[in-house]
């Protein structure tokens, strides 16, 4: 049998997309690349967000804690009635009326005051007194008298007054004498309505009637959710959320155990 030639054969394609032999880059000797040593005394360290290991002022620190609390315990109904606050929108709507009739400054009665005098010297006082002024009513005790009375045609009370006791009864005293009322965010908003730094409870007596009917879509809107669900809000626990890890250690012991995490937290608490 003859032997085949050898070199005959055809030369194989070339590879598709072959890298070509690259040039060997020089490097300027000026710039010399030097690895980052962040040892103790050597580079300085990057920046990075310190946010958790900050030691924040004591009273931050009492305030979230109080508020994680608030979300583990079980809080009994009448005080889980007051997470649930007014919608935005109505909050806004009711925000902009309280506005309309925020109470005199000192500065405006004793302008006022000044002027009235003036006029009494010059001997020019109006003989018919003015009607009494409408103004939003503030003031635990004064609010609790308008209420009890039936003279309030709203009130609003503030979520986060502290302690809780001040305005705990205000909700079931409101529901027994027929008067709406709302819950709001927050003490401090109420508090710019009347000049204060704060307010527990406003109470809004009369109003001009141009604002009539918006005071009426309130009204309606506050006995659709506050009054009418007297029997639910008192039913209605609040409180008993878990943290992350706590939800996660009991979804893990579910799941050993063949059982869902809803049963698992219900068997816990």
């Amino acid at each position: 049998m003859p032997k085949a030639k050898s070199g005959t054969g055809k030369k194989p394609a070339p590879a598709p997309f072959s890298t070509s032999k690259t040039s060997k880059v020089v490097k300027n000797p000026l710039f010399e690349s030097k690895p980052k040593n962040f040892g103790i005394g050597q580079d300085i360290q990057p920046q990075r967000d310190l946010t958790r290991f900050v030691k924040w002022p004591e009273y931050v620190r009492l305030q979230r804690q109080k508020v994680i609390l608030h979300q583990r315990l079980k809080v009994p109904p009448a005080i889980a009635q007051f997470s649930h606050t007014l919608d935005k929108n109505t909050a806004t709507q009711l925000f902009k009326l309280l506005n309309k009739y925020r109470p005199e400054t000192k500065q405006e009665k004793k302008a006022r005051l000044d002027t009235e005098a003036k006029a009494v010297a010059e001997g020019k006082a109006d003989e018919k007194k003015d009607k009494k002024p409408l103004f939003v009513k503030y003031g635990l005790n004064h609010c609790v008298a308008l209420i009890e009375s039936k003279k309030a045609n709203l009130v609003i009370i503030a979520h986060d007054v502290d302690p809780i006791e001040l305005v705990v009864f205000l909700p079931a005293l409101c529901r027994k004498m027929g008067v709406p009322y709302v819950i709001v965010k927050s003490k401090a908003r109420l508090g710019t309505v009347v000049h204060k730094k704060t307010a527990a409870v406003l109470t809004l007596q009369d109003v001009k009637s141009e604002d009539q009917k918006e005071l009426a879509t309130i009204v309606s809107a506050a006995k659709l959710n506050y009054n009418d669900k007297a029997e639910e809000l008192r039913r209605t626990w609040g409180g008993g959320l878990r943290g992350n890890k706590s939800t996660e250690k009991l979804r893990r012991r579910a799941k050993a155990a063949g059982n869902t995490a809803a049963a698992a937290a219900a068997g816990k608490l």
